[in-house]
């Protein structure tokens, strides 16, 4: 296959993983998002996937998740109330090309001879408990066990002398409380969310890689993470105020398993680290503090075209080979964005400064993102079942 059409397959494959939580709206969307760097050279930032929720799947007991990019594929199959009254019970698979890809960026480089292909498969197991039912705002308790198996490929800038990691099977328990929650779309109306993370990690082929042995894969790595966010749009005049706040650390990190900061593509994990204007992932954290905020008007009205501005700001403590000069870094956006009457599709524009970037030996450099979402069922590709509840309007 062209390096060309690999390259651009690596870069659409989904990652984002499971959402904790049944998803309680009936959704068929498809999105897209890529990011282009105006300075400097790095991977492909971008992803398509379609996304598809059943929250009444045969029966109003069982519920159905489904994201499904060219190359990858990620579901999840839910029993309501199957562990006891408000404690539900869900099955995943999930699998494909690229999704473990690694990319070595040290101090704004793109180190091409140090980046591999990776791509997995593995099943999933989760229990999620409401401990409020009724409540306005929802607390949930969420475990998950996790085992796949990745396998590493060579890519062809790799040199002889550089070895990969081992091929291995990785083992995963993730436990969190969330209270409220974000939907899974494109600039959501309306959102809050405090969640607290833990998740362990073992793998069963540690050992060293690279060049002599000079990096190592750890066999065990514990990770701890929180989140808190708010959106909201006000009524009258729709103006759109997003804030957010995420910080992590972990405990014998390695590259493999590190936080990785930087870009706005929203929806490529469940826990998306934007920092604008620098590479999608550029930063290789062990631990850090991310804050941000964007403010969006209306242009018009009615309320089809919208002007945003924001800015993000993160503390990162680096993985230890992969420092960069400064802890500190920050960068600002712009945005424009546009939404029929029918809301049956949305797109933005985002230019993206990062303060703090290394470009050819200086600070600063500039992004340009564009983000889509289609919603097939009012686009009427699909006919909607008035059984299952929809998004709000």
């Amino acid at each position: 296959m062209p390096r060309l059409v690999m390259t651009l397959l690596a870069a659409l494959a989904f990652t984002g993983g499971a959402y904790a939580q049944i998803d309680p709206v009936r959704r068929d969307l498809v999105e897209f998002g890529y990011d282009q760097t105006l300075e400097g050279h790095a991977p492909v930032g971008a992803y398509i996937f379609y996304y598809l929720s059943r929250p009444q799947f045969g029966d109003a007991e069982h519920a159905l998740r489904l994201a499904v990019s060219p190359v990858y594929l990620d579901a999840e199959w839910a029993s309501r109330d199957a562990l006891g009254a408000n404690t539900d019970l869900a099955i995943g698979v999930s699998g494909g090309g690229f999704a473990s890809n690694y990319n070595e960026i040290r101090a704004g480089h793109w180190l091409r001879d140090q980046s591999f292909t990776g791509h997995d498969g593995g099943v999933d197991i989760s229990a999620y408990h409401l401990f409020d039912p009724g409540a306005r705002v929802p607390l949930y308790g969420i475990l998950r066990g996790d085992f796949r198996y990745v396998a590493f490929e060579r890519d062809s800038r790799n040199p002889p002398n550089f070895a990969l990691p081992n091929n291995q099977p990785i083992a995963t328990i993730r436990a969190g409380l969330r209270g409220g929650g974000i939907e899974p779309v494109l600039a959501p109306d309306v959102a809050g969310e405090l969640s607290a993370w833990y998740e362990t990690q073992v793998r069963f082929n540690a050992g060293t890689y690279g060049f002599d042995a000079d990096r190592r894969v750890q066999r065990s790595v514990q990770r701890f993470w929180g989140r808190g966010l708010l959106v909201y749009t006000l009524p009258q005049s729709r103006h759109r105020i997003a804030l957010s706040i995420v910080g992590g650390a972990s405990v014998h990190p390695d590259r493999l398993s590190a936080w990785h900061i930087g870009g706005v593509l929203p929806l490529d994990s469940e826990f998306p680290l934007v920092l604008p204007g620098y590479y999608e992932g550029e930063f290789s954290a062990r631990n850090f503090l991310l804050a941000g905020a964007d403010y969006a008007v209306p242009l018009d009205r009615g309320n089809h075209w919208s002007l945003g501005v924001g800015a993000a700001v993160a503390r990162i403590g680096f993985t230890p080979g992969l420092e960069a000069p400064h802890a500190w870094n920050s960068g600002i956006g712009a945005s424009l964005g546009y939404a029929p009457e029918a809301k049956a599709w949305k797109a933005s524009l985002v230019y993206g400064h990062a303060f703090d970037a290394i470009r050819s030996g200086h600070r600063g450099a500039d992004s340009i993102t564009l983000l889509m979402e289609f919603d097939l069922e009012r686009m009427g590709y699909l006919r909607a079942d008035a059984a299952q509840p929809r998004a709000a309007e």
